[in-house]
């Protein structure tokens, strides 16, 4: 899917769900700009403050794209900014706090994921939006909360930092093997941009019927927490340190590659061994129990299913034994997932050009909240840094042109 493509177009009449919802963001790098990314995609109008000359950290990061001006734009900055204004203000003077300020009424959303303790020196912090401003929402995302004490509480938080405090990299490291940083991208900012956009969509409903607005305060720990619950839950339950549960949850080798199996109930190993020809498996007392599964892993179940699969890619080994009952799928590459046709049915992935001369266009994953009444796109491209600004405090807060240069001269505004 394209920029400003259009799926579902006759669902364009009914507008967006949060048509009207207007969020102030002062963020960086992913955990908050992906959720305003995805508050912008259901209709909301974003406007995100940066900082003059260099913008948001995201924007330096590498690899890297060079914009109409010749700055260098970063992955994190491309994938998560689509849909939203840009406005460069310099919020450590004073004049720049103030025209912060000044627009807080303007919208109902006020977000930010600094340190914590960084806006309440600046005179951004909740205190001060809501004493200009009782309705509004103000949503704080950072590594270990806000409102509630942490001894962690001052620690600089990306991503790595809660997804290893929450227990799954050691759960999941190999005995001997150094831990393994980001299994999986950026699980410990998106999962916890995801619980912000709930926090700020349950507080708008709440501010309708009690006419205030409120602190919304996610911790990424928290949401880590949340998202690896099986860690302190196995645990609980009697499973020694770093112990799975007795399931066929692993990898394993096709003749193009490798691909995963899933059995946790006897009927699904059943199927399994009835489907690659080891009948037998099914009155070997060895294997008998879950258990003897894990096992009996390496000596019986992987030569069994490795031997059956090495004549077949993984596609077809999965799909005979999907066609089974068996959960299974293969383990993509890259360039693997980009061709899918799954990807490209659900319009997962959104093609940015880029504005350097290189001919591939940037990916950006889509949004997968898909609904009926609600059209798929147009997507918007990222702001290039302070491309709004004139336009937000010209329409806003009702700065002249005269204004406009005299804060741009005085170095507040870029």
């Amino acid at each position: 899917m394209r920029l400003g493509e259009i799926r579902n177009a006759e669902a364009l009449a009914s507008g967006k769900p949060l048509d009207g919802v207007r969020v102030l963001a002062l963020e960086q790098l992913q955990a908050l700009p992906f959720a305003t990314q995805l508050l912008a995609r259901l209709g909301a109008d974003v406007v995100k403050v940066e900082k003059p000359g260099t913008g948001e950290s995201g924007r330096g990061s590498l690899p890297a794209m060079t914009d109409p001006a010749g700055r260098q734009v970063g992955a994190t900055f491309l994938r998560n900014n689509l849909g939203k204004r840009s406005v460069a203000i310099d919020i450590t003077r004073d004049a720049g706090r103030q025209l912060v300020l000044e627009l807080v009424p303007h919208f109902d959303v006020v977000a930010e994921n600094f340190r914590p303790g960084v806006l309440d020196r600046l005179g951004l912090g909740y205190d001060d939006v809501r004493s200009i401003d009782p309705r509004s929402v103000y949503l704080s995302v950072s590594g270990f909360g806000n409102t509630q004490p942490s001894p962690y509480r001052d620690r600089p938080a990306y991503a790595p930092v809660p997804e290893a405090m929450s227990g799954i990299y050691e759960m999941k490291r190999l005995p001997g093997a150094a831990p393994i940083p980001v299994p999986m991208g950026g699980v410990g900012d998106i999962g916890s941009a995801l619980f912000a956009v709930i926090g700020v969509l349950a507080a708008l409903r709440h501010r309708e019927h009690t006419g205030r607005g409120q602190h919304v305060d996610v911790a990424m720990f928290d949401c880590m927490l949340s998202i690896t619950d099986l860690v302190t839950n196995f645990w609980s339950m009697g499973l020694a340190e770093g112990q799975l549960a007795p399931h066929i949850m692993h990898g394993f080798r096709a003749s193009d590659g490798w691909f995963i199996v899933m059995v946790i109930r006897e009927y699904e190993f059943e199927r399994l061994a009835r489907r690659i020809g080891q009948d037998q498996w099914l009155t070997d007392p060895r294997l008998a129990t879950r258990a003897g599964w894990i096992e009996h892993l390496e000596t019986v179940v992987r030569p069994g299913i490795e031997q059956w699969a090495a004549g077949r890619t993984r596609e077809q080994a999965c799909a005979e034994l999907g066609a089974a009952g068996v959960a299974t799928a293969p383990c993509l590459r890259a360039g693997e997932v980009v061709t899918d046709p799954h990807v490209e049915a659900h319009d997962m992935l959104v093609e940015v050009d880029r504005t350097d001369g290189v001919a591939q266009p940037i990916l950006v994953p889509g949004n997968p909240i898909k609904m009926t009444d609600v059209a798929i796109g147009p997507e918007r491209r990222m702001p290039w840094l302070g491309e709004h600004t004139d336009e937000v405090l010209a329409a806003e807060i009702g700065l002249s042109a005269a204004e406009l240069v005299r804060l741009r001269d005085a170095g507040v505004l870029g």
